[in-house]
């Protein structure tokens, strides 16, 4: 089955999982007035195996709930229960970063994009993700919108949120390193901060500059072409290499379960095949490319 099918699947199942979970531990009037929202690859339909969770609550101004950090504790303990282990960076409602009253929200992504928080351009690139799974699904929309307000089209405002897509670069050309693997046995590869998220937060700084709501990285690349904003050609390459990716993680993250190791990211080189090698080769060379597109558009050379 298609990988895209796949994570759509895994993605709606999740999200009846979560909204039933929350009806059973929050009082309706909780759910009533307020929005509850999953974030990052789940909120963009990418995620497969249960990794950690990405949530956040927005409350309706002027609600308040005497039991609300109890009732998100309990939320907390019942998604580890069904096997989704808490975030290790505490991006989840039971921290009160992310459970605030909308004017609460709005002024943290004020402050995370205009002042200089260690993780505010992170915490924004998740929240852009976010998509609600119960409640009052208007919560989220307005803040999604003061977000959209702020930017306003501010170039040095969206390039300085572009230029996250080169957080994770390492020396050297990887694309460069694949072709033979003698000697480097051990030699390991990020499959996610290497691979994936120069092209889901591309699209991401490309979908916001252009006012797109569209969540998904390959429904955001596909409307930037169909608007004339990015190459079609590099569009559909750039699509393929994210479905490899996502193929050929999901993949290593089997394997790792059936060993009973603990599930992540990294991938040694020698465990690829010549194919594989190939493919994760071409997919860098996109990558590449991509990135290149990135600095053109958003200057940021001149950061």
């Amino acid at each position: 089955m298609r990988i895209e099918i796949i994570a759509g699947l895994v993605s709606e199942l999740n999200s009846q999982v979560f909204a039933r979970l929350w009806s059973f531990v929050a009082p309706a009037d909780l759910v009533r007035n307020s929005c509850l929202i999953v974030m990052g690859s789940e909120g963009r339909g990418e995620q497969i195996l249960k990794t950690d969770q990405d949530n956040a609550l927005i409350l309706r101004d002027g609600f308040d709930h005497p039991d609300l950090a109890a009732v998100a504790q309990r939320f907390s303990d019942a998604l580890a229960g069904c096997g989704y282990p808490p975030c290790p960076g505490q991006i989840m409602l039971t921290h009160g970063l992310w459970r605030q009253p909308l004017a609460g929200f709005k002024a943290t992504i004020t402050d995370w994009l205009l002042g200089h928080p260690p993780d505010g351009a992170m915490h924004l690139a998740v929240f852009m993700d976010a998509r609600p799974v119960a409640g009052d699904h208007s919560l989220l929309a307005q803040a999604q919108q003061h977000l959209r307000t702020l930017f306003g089209g501010s170039a040095p405002l969206l390039a300085r949120f572009a230029g996250a897509v080169d957080q994770f670069n390492e020396p050297g050309h990887w694309w460069d390193r694949l072709g033979g693997l003698r000697g480097r046995d051990e030699q390991r590869f990020d499959l996610k901060k290497l691979g994936t998220f120069p092209i889901v937060h591309g699209a991401r700084a490309l979908a916001l500059e252009h006012g797109l709501s569209s969540l998904g990285t390959r429904e955001r690349l596909q409307a930037l072409a169909s608007a004339g904003q990015l190459d079609a050609t590099l569009v559909r390459d750039l699509v393929d290499a994210l479905h490899f990716l996502m193929g050929l993680k999901l993949q290593h993250n089997l394997r790792q379960q059936a060993l009973g190791e603990a599930v992540h990211n990294e991938v040694r080189l020698s465990d690829l095949g010549t194919l594989e090698r190939d493919l994760l080769k071409d997919s860098l060379a996109i990558i590449k490319r991509f990135r290149q597109h990135l600095h053109s558009h958003f200057r940021l050379d001149a950061l």
